[in-house]
């Protein structure tokens, strides 16, 4: 019974995502954005596509806008990009854009994704 005990804590801790130092769960580093591209507008231009350079984005990471989805292309682990509609630049202002990946998969369905920082994109009148 004691092997058996044994075994299974060894196979709990190999296969639950703990490191060798037995610290935690070891979860994927955040999306970081580092450039908007472009990063301002003018008002009542028509609809265009918004690059999102950075790092750490996965597969289904999704651009918000003003905390608000918006149709989102992977490129690749470092760029993204995000249909931006003639309605999101109908007004000038300033706009919050962030990228959040998916959340987990399998054992770890219940973590959400990670968000990234936020950087502005402006709308000029």
């Amino acid at each position: 019974m004691r092997k058996i005990c044994v075994l299974l804590l060894t196979i709990c801790v190999i296969g639950c995502g703990y490191n060798s130092k037995g610290s935690g769960v070891m979860a994927s580093a955040a999306p970081t954005i580092t450039q908007l591209m472009p990063n301002s507008a003018m008002a009542g231009r028509p609809a265009f596509t918004l690059t999102v350079n950075g790092s750490n984005f996965v597969t289904g990471a999704v651009v918000y806008w003003n905390a608000a989805t918006r149709t989102t292309t992977f490129v690749t682990a470092g760029q993204v990009t995000a249909a931006i509609s003639a309605s999101d630049i109908a007004a000038a202002g300033t706009v919050q854009v962030y990228v959040k990946n998916p959340g987990g998969t399998g054992i770890y369905m219940n973590q959400g994704g990670q968000s990234s920082n936020i950087l502005n994109f402006t709308v000029t009148p």
